[in-house]
């Protein structure tokens, strides 16, 4: 039987081994974790890091059923993607548009590194926060800082972590430590605050062109800032003009022309500025969110491009589309979900995602990967898809065991 290689197995790669088995394919889970929820949904484990290269190669060469590789839901295990998949000669947009798999591949480095991203938009013209990247030391002596506010990030770490706003000079030496901290290359970037309308989206790229596009609003519980939900909805048609040509611009500076790409914008009236792309599905059910929008398995066409297959992405229909993370209330041990079955049937949930069992140690939700699952719902309008989740909230009960 033909395999898929998923490096990881965090939850934003569930979606992914779940579309590989709608497809007829086994799959091969690379995670340092055993308990990784990932691992669950796969028919083989390989116990090794993602990011030891030269590990993850040995235990596939020679295989003749492995016939692709994917690296979903989060931007860290993708320079290891570009490298194993050039040792083994298999498919990889990465790196296919640049003449042969490179840590330095631009689509890469536009992916993982923020810095290099803003180098990249001011390259084609396209606007976007002054800034300064480098090491704790260096950004902290480089007296070239932008205006404050500002915002403190890790140039290349995921899931929320490491970021500061800081209103003025005196918060910004603790901001970058912490953000180096949680850096695998200790580097950060500090980046004048942009404000306006502050929206996700996840697209589809084809022959160079934006096959699909959905634009979603993060929904957010105060005091937390980390999203607990998205809502993805059909815009106006300047905006998504707008959003759809800068993408198709960075995208052919770097050539990146086929796949999943997972991305951050503000919009203040008629400007719109990306922060951050990724060449990948989204994870936080982004990358299902546009499949239920535009009735597209978005999910299982990343991963026929994985195996050198071409996907059809003609859209069927468009709708609104939400995401709602299960949470726990405090921090403890999981008892019980409760309900997730009654809400799996109600008219309008496409799926409820489970990444925690019970027995697991949990926690607040202060950052993504403290999530117990999400919810996947979509309708004809944002009134409908709200109905839905009310419905979903009250059939679902966390219990968690604080002692």
């Amino acid at each position: 039987m033909k395999r898929l290689v998923i490096l990881g197995g965090s939850d934003g790669t569930i979606s992914s081994f779940r579309a590989a088995r709608r497809l007829g394919l086994a799959t091969i889970c690379v995670d340092m974790r055993a308990d990784a929820p990932g691992v669950r949904e796969a028919d083989e484990f390989l116990h090794l890091s993602t990011r030891d290269v030269e590990a993850v190669t040995a235990a596939l060469l020679g295989r003749d059923d492995v016939v692709g590789m994917l690296a979903p839901g989060t931007d860290i295990n993708l320079p290891s993607l570009v490298e194993v998949t050039e040792r083994l000669g298999l498919p990889c947009g990465l790196s296919a548009a640049t003449g042969g798999a490179s840590p330095d591949a631009p689509a890469l480095r536009a992916s993982v590194d923020k810095a290099y991203f803003r180098e990249v938009c001011a390259r084609v013209g396209l606007g976007g926060p002054a800034y300064v990247s480098g090491t704790a030391a260096e950004v902290l002596r480089d007296t070239a800082r932008p205006a404050f506010p500002v915002i403190v990030k890790p140039v290349d770490s995921g899931s929320s972590r490491g970021i500061t706003v800081c209103a003025a000079p005196s918060e910004l030496a603790a901001a970058v430590e912490a953000a180096a901290a949680v850096s695998p290359t200790a580097t950060v970037i500090v980046e004048e605050l942009v404000t306006g309308r502050d929206l996700c989206g996840e697209a589809f790229l084809q022959d160079g062109r934006v096959a699909l596009l959905g634009l979603s609003d993060r929904v957010v519980a105060a005091p937390q800032v980390v999203a607990v939900g998205h809502d993805m909805a059909p815009r106006e048609e300047a905006l998504t003009r707008e959003v759809t040509r800068q993408l198709e611009l960075v995208c052919a500076e770097v050539g990146y022309t086929d796949g999943p790409l997972n991305l951050d914008l503000f919009v203040t009236g008629d400007t719109v500025v990306l922060i951050e792309m990724g060449a990948r599905i989204g994870g936080n059910g982004m990358g299902e969110a546009l499949g239920l929008m535009y009735g597209v398995d978005t999910v299982a066409a990343a991963v026929l491009l994985a195996i050198g297959e071409r996907p059809e992405l003609s859209p069927r229909w468009t709708r609104h589309a939400s995401v709602r993370m299960l949470r726990s209330p405090s921090a403890g041990t999981l008892v019980a979900l409760d309900g997730l079955p009654d809400a799996l049937a109600l008219p309008g949930v496409a799926d409820v995602v489970v990444t925690a069992s019970p027995g697991e140690r949990v926690v607040p939700y202060t950052e993504c990967r403290a999530k117990l699952g999400y919810v996947l719902a979509s309708g004809a309008s944002a009134a409908e898809v709200a109905r839905v989740l009310a419905a979903v909230e009250d059939l679902v009960r966390v219990s968690v065991d604080a002692g």
